[in-house]
């Protein structure tokens, strides 16, 4: 698949840290870095490209969203 740079450290964050959730702040300190000034909904936009690009593999629902709290990264069903 092909993921853009932002995409990719967020699917390898995800991937390192699955089963947990985290919120739209915690994945900016994360995956953007704690120096970086960007709106909370940037998050959202990268999630949905990052689904879109697994959706060809059938991937997409390993990014889930838990309403309330945030996204994560799980193996299981939902």
């Amino acid at each position: 698949i092909e993921l853009g740079p932002t995409e990719f450290r967020l699917l390898h964050f995800f991937m390192t840290h699955a089963e947990r959730v985290y919120s739209r702040t915690q994945l900016l300190d994360q995956v953007w870095g704690t120096q970086v000034f960007v709106e909370e909904r940037t998050v959202d936009v990268h999630i949905r490209r990052l689904r879109a690009a697994l959706e060809v593999t059938g991937l997409d629902g390993l990014i889930q969203t838990v309403r309330g709290s945030g996204y994560r990264f799980s193996t299981n069903c939902p």
